[in-house]
């Protein structure tokens, strides 16, 4: 893959990360969260696996378990986190601190896989996560929401790992498609548990819907799988700096919300963190495994 192409298909897969708020905010007026996310992963993933029917489908209870787990971390864990955190936090706070992710990936994957990073990449993180903060606002207390929504960034940063670690002997829209059931239906148990569902049916709905059905699920999910299994996930994974810029800017788009002197700032940050965590320099590989666990590499 070109590094052109990487650079477009990771910008669309994080744009597409970003409107998914606004879009899914203006949802909520018809459906509760929970519920309306289920509906979305559901569908999407019974149409993708339907479109992939031809395709060989996992096998074995070790390979459901797998894609189950995903589903439960990326889908269901992110969602859940990030929508249940908002009781006590705006959903500005719990973004900045879902898109944590890359952070945390750097720190699990040095951890778990033996890869270190240099020191160009943490200082690269670091800056991207303060362009983050300053995009949103910052103004973070230490409340149950936060503790919770950072659950939401750990759960992101396993499925990071865990498809980088599985993927490749999946086709990835096969994993794609069979994650979000597992995540969707997993959403509709919170709902069932903590909401009273309700979906009111007309033409904003069912638009909403399929725009998050087609382009936030099926589009998002099959090129974002598609990229992990291509990449480094910890440089890939410094492109979701991006989502929250996307979201304040779409947000301003799409429901008129103000966009302030914060996001220009913030979005210069963010940028130059994205750089120096992909800048491999001249002498040096941006990244080296120092050592090899044989349970843990087994199958990257």
């Amino acid at each position: 893959m070109t590094k052109l192409k990487y650079v477009f298909l990771v910008v669309l897969t994080t744009f597409l990360m970003g409107v998914a708020f606004p879009v899914g905010k203006i949802g909520m007026d018809y459906a509760p969260p929970f519920l309306l996310m289920g509906i979305r992963f559901v569908l999407a993933g019974g149409l993708l696996a339907l479109i992939l029917a031809k395709k060989p489908r996992p096998e074995g209870t070790k390979q459901w378990f797998q894609i189950a787990a995903i589903g439960l971390l990326q889908s269901t864990g992110v969602m859940g986190c990030s929508y249940y955190s908002m009781r006590w936090i705006t959903s500005g706070e719990s973004s900045i601190l879902i898109f944590t992710n890359p952070l945390l990936v750097i720190i699990m994957g040095t951890l778990l896989t033996g890869v270190v990073y240099r020191g160009r990449q943490w200082l690269g993180v670091a800056v991207g996560i303060l362009g983050v903060a300053i995009t949103l606002g910052f103004h973070m207390g230490l409340q149950p929401g936060t503790y919770i929504s950072f659950g939401g960034a750990i759960c992101f940063a396993s499925a990071t790992l865990l498809i980088k670690r599985w993927g490749p002997q999946y086709d990835m829209k096969v994993l794609a498609a069979y994650q979000m059931i597992f995540g969707g239906l997993a959403l509709f148990v919170l709902s069932a548990i903590s909401e009273h569902p309700r979906f009111e049916f007309n033409a904003a709905s069912v638009l909403v819907l399929l725009w998050l059905i087609l382009m936030c699920s099926i589009v998002q999910f099959t090129l974002w799988y598609y990229l992990l299994s291509k990449g480094d996930p910890a440089k890939t994974s410094a492109f979701l700096f991006l989502v929250p810029l996307f979201g304040v800017l779409t947000s301003w788009l799409l429901l008129g919300e103000k966009v302030a002197w914060e996001v220009y700032a913030g979005g210069a940050l963010i940028c130059i963190g994205i750089f120096l965590v992909n800048w491999e320099g001249r002498h040096k590989p941006a990244s080296r495994s120092i050592k090899r666990d044989p349970v843990l590499n087994q199958s990257s």
